[in-house]
């Protein structure tokens, strides 16, 4: 797949979902009920033990079915690593410039975190195909809709402080896309192995996503 073609499918999903836990356990499995429930654009960070086999664990159960990406990537070396792992797009928190062109360089889709507008700028020249404003929870929707005003040619994907109650607000902010972490993949539905829970969460933030599009029109 071409960078080109996986941003589209960002664009499309409407939803990033972000895998985090303090185990590597059921995550093969936590990915397959985000995708029975409709979200098809995975990230694993690389807080998770071992992550690099679950990012190939998951790339061999579910292939091309979903859209697999590796978070929190801090340095050249991890994205690299990531990439060689099966991941197709990259996820780090802060605006390393070095991380978008390796990204860049192996077409790859690139998603630096930033926060102010200098750093969402320094992202987007760099060559970042979607800029995630991170951490969105402590400015909210009104923050996105006032950076995407003079910066409208910016694909911003808010991280924080998104759930079932104010994802519409940030979409209608400016937000390309969104990143739900926990509120989506809960810790708690992950220690109790409630697959059915993730699988129900994912339904439910799909269908919040086609509800505010097809008010928009």
């Amino acid at each position: 797949m071409s960078r080109h073609s996986d941003l589209t499918r960002v664009l499309n999903s409407g939803i990033v979902a972000i895998i985090r836990s303090n185990s590597s356990e059921q995550l093969v499995e936590v990915a397959k009920a985000l995708y029975e429930g409709g979200v098809d654009v995975l990230e694993v960070t690389f807080t998770v033990p071992n992550v690099l086999d679950i990012l190939s664990a998951v790339k061999k159960s579910l292939g091309d079915k979903v859209l697999l990406g590796a978070g929190t990537v801090l340095d050249t070396e991890t994205a690299r690593a990531a990439i060689l792992a099966g991941a197709e797009f990259i996820v780090s928190p802060a605006v390393n410039v070095d991380v978008i062109r390796l990204c860049n360089r192996y077409d790859k889709l690139i998603m630096p975190g930033a926060f102010t507008p200098t750093e969402i700028i320094t992202a987007w020249d760099a060559g970042a195909d979607i800029v995630k404003v991170f951490p969105a929870d402590f400015v909210g929707p009104s923050y996105l809709k006032a950076i995407h005003g003079p910066l409208p040619q910016v694909r911003l994907l808010p991280t924080g402080g998104v759930n079932l109650d104010t994802i519409g607000d940030f979409l209608k902010a400016g937000a390309c896309a969104v990143g739900l972490g926990g509120a989506l993949v809960e810790p708690k539905a992950i220690q109790a192995n409630d697959m059915n829970r993730i699988r129900t969460l994912a339904s439910q933030y799909v269908d919040a996503v086609k509800k505010f599009r097809a008010a928009k029109g």
